[in-house]
């Protein structure tokens, strides 16, 4: 592992229905600090089941996981996961408890004051975009998608964690609401110098957000790099899944009146 990784995956595997169905293949992935990192493939390629090892929510069957320098099977998993934060696809926030109350779970568990939490629920509202007195007690149910989200990536602020880990996180909402969460959360990503693993099957939303992108197919990593170094891969997966992108801007260019709006 470099010195500089806070996320190592060397030769993980991991295997399901009795070891049948094999979801992540010898795989090895280093994350450096302050990166942001898409990991891309379509459905049943691994990348989700990739992603949740790394906090243990799926144990691996083999290979070694490192956050942060330390293996992960030496570290109590509930320790783990509250200090690394994680965005589920479409918020999942907790349905009894206001926004308040889901920004703020993870710090009440770590035993912040209540003061504390109070401070940080009304920084990170500022921060996600969401006026404070309009949105703090609101309910789940009374919020859009794109608001729900927002508060999921609140709550996964809330601890100061140095790694977030986000699982499909715009993929339910509109294209508009995407595109501006997507952009925030890049900004929030630099602003707060943190290291970020996303899962995206929107190769286009890859290029636009990530410093790197990782390529999975059949449980195995087919490439990573840049975009531009991945340009340069032999791979007729991953040359068709950057075409994509290449063939969407084209058909908008050919369709859409020059010099408009």
């Amino acid at each position: 592992m470099s010195a500089t990784s806070l996320i190592a995956y060397a030769k993980v595997a991991k295997r399901f229905d009795g070891g049948r169905v094999v979801a992540v293949d010898d795989v090895s992935l280093e994350v450096a600090g302050g990166e942001f990192v898409a990991i891309v493939g379509g459905s049943g390629s691994g990348k989700t089941t990739l992603l949740r090892l790394a906090n243990r929510l799926i144990e691996a069957d083999g290979g070694t996981i490192t956050v942060e320098g330390e293996d992960v099977r030496a570290a109590d998993p509930i320790s783990l996961r509250r200090r690394i934060g994680y965005v589920f696809q479409s918020g999942a926030l907790f349905p009894h408890m206001s926004v308040a109350g889901n920004i703020g779970i993870t710090p009440q568990l770590l035993g912040w004051a209540a003061r504390d939490i109070s401070a940080r629920t009304d920084e990170l509202l500022d921060l996600v975009r969401l006026e404070r007195a309009p949105y703090r007690d609101r309910m789940p149910h009374e919020l859009s998608g794109g608001q729900r989200q927002r508060v999921g990536v609140a709550r996964a602020l809330a601890a100061r964690p140095r790694i977030v880990l986000m699982d499909e996180p715009f993929g339910a909402l509109d294209p508009l609401t995407r595109d501006a969460l997507g952009e925030d959360y890049r900004e929030l990503h630099g602003k707060l110098g943190l290291t970020t693993v996303m899962i995206t099957h929107d190769m286009t939303e890859a290029i636009l957000l990530a410093d790197r992108i990782a390529v999975m197919r059949a449980g195995k990593l087919l490439a990573q790099g840049t975009p531009a170094e991945l340009a340069a891969s032999r791979d007729p997966y991953v040359g068709e899944l950057l075409r994509t992108p290449r063939r969407q801007a084209e058909r908008l260019n050919e369709r859409l009146p020059r010099g408009g709006a």
